[in-house]
């Protein structure tokens, strides 16, 4: 993959509910802050992680592409930062929450694999 399509891969994984495929975007070592909170380190652990939300808050989420800039540090090398729009996030009592804006932000390396996310940091944004 390359890192422009790394976005809507994320996305198309993540309404797919398939921690392995995300996972499968990260380096083995990789440093992930998931839209929960959740700190993780490590590809297996975010497999983990991400399997556990998709079986709660996020088991109907999708993801809608917005603004994506990419920028390229060195040769193999770029900083990705990707808008989305989520919705069908469930709340507490399993009702579904207002969409709401969220930003990826992730390192991403070229690998022998292909571009997978050293660091990969997914947060909700203020409107």
């Amino acid at each position: 993959m390359i890192p422009q399509d790394f976005p809507r891969a994320f996305a198309a994984a993540f309404g797919a509910q398939d921690a392995n495929r995300l996972a499968s975007y990260l380096a083995e070592d990789a440093a992930v802050l998931t839209l929960t909170g959740a700190w993780i380190e490590g590809r297996l652990a975010a497999r983990d992680v991400l399997a556990d939300e998709f079986s709660g808050i996020f088991a109907r989420a999708r993801l809608v592409t917005g603004k994506l800039q990419l920028r390229p540090l060195t040769a193999g090398l770029c900083l990705l930062h990707q808008r989305y729009v989520v919705s069908g996030a469930l709340g507490p009592q399993g009702e579904e929450v207002p969409r709401f804006a969220a930003m990826l932000s992730a390192v991403l390396v070229d690998m022998p694999s292909g571009w997978q996310a050293a660091s990969l940091s997914f947060s909700g944004l203020a409107e």
